[in-house]
């Protein structure tokens, strides 16, 4: 049984690692062993294992990648019975992979590192695309061929990813062919502790919020977006002192837009003015 702070140690190994060399059905479950202690990775690498083995001898019988491509989505959505969760999209057990392969219900990259962990077992070589608002799923040598998994796991084209563009944005974004860039494993791991990080926010759960944004920074220490946000948090939640610490660093080390920069400024004074009248 791995505690928190093993847990925590072992996703500071992993994201000490080169990108190619970091595994991210692992990072994936050491998300989800911080937020249900107890949790062990291992066990559910091994439910990943399982899929693949189910699917792995029709693919190896099976020539054509884009039938390959095929055989799979339909085995993980229509056999195994993944889908996206249309009526609770912010349930956090959304964004934790082994809950995900328990209930089959996910949001677009919990579902996409699915496939892409399952992909990659069997030898379909997949690549994760970081399409705002919306996770989709792209063949590596084939790269007409997209897939969505929150919609089973269906081929989509560009024109389809502008109207999911227009949908998620409300009409704020337009659409262009580079938003459709591969992320690696450390970019993916990092999205998805932001779409935790939403759901928590969402329910009022500050101090779950404040840590994923702890393990973000693990992952990406040199991005002062998080030291930012952790700062407003801290703040807001009862850390005072370490509010005023992260926002105090996040001047020093942030590309600050003026706006940005009055901003933190004015916070650090309220909190400033908060903890004279408490002392």
């Amino acid at each position: 049984m791995m505690n928190e702070l093993s847990v925590r140690r072992r996703l500071e190994r992993l994201a000490s690692l080169p990108e190619l060399e970091i595994n991210l059905g692992e990072g994936a479950l050491l998300i989800a062993a911080e937020e249900q202690p107890g949790l062990d990775p291992k066990a559910w690498l091994r439910r990943l294992d399982a899929l693949a083995a189910g699917i792995r001898p029709r693919l190896e019988s099976t020539r054509g990648e884009l039938r390959r491509v095929a055989l799979l989505t339909e085995y993980l959505f229509q056999e195994v019975g993944l889908r996206g969760n249309v009526d609770d999209y912010y349930d956090p057990r959304n964004s934790l992979l082994n809950e995900v392969l328990e209930r089959r219900l996910g949001i677009p990259i919990t579902l996409s590192v699915v496939c892409l962990e399952i992909g990659r077992r069997v030898g379909v070589d997949l690549v994760g695309i970081g399409f705002p608002g919306h996770f989709l799923v792209r063949h590596a040598q084939h790269t007409n061929v997209l897939l969505d998994p929150f919609a089973g796991g269906r081929m989509i084209t560009e024109e389809d990813c502008g109207e999911i563009l227009e949908r998620v944005s409300g009409g704020k974004v337009s659409f262009d062919p580079r938003l459709l860039r591969p992320f690696g494993p450390r970019q993916i791991l990092v999205r998805m502790l932001n779409n935790l990080r939403a759901a928590y926010l969402k329910q009022g759960d500050l101090r779950r919020a404040i840590s994923t944004l702890d393990r973000i920074l693990i992952l990406e220490p040199e991005d002062p977006g998080p030291l930012r946000d952790r700062g407003m948090l801290l703040a807001q939640w009862g850390d005072p002192e370490q509010g005023i610490e992260d926002l105090e660093r996040y001047l020093e080390e942030g590309d600050l837009d003026p706006a940005d920069h009055d901003e933190v400024v004015r916070r650090i004074a309220e909190v400033r003015r908060g903890m004279d009248r408490v002392h």
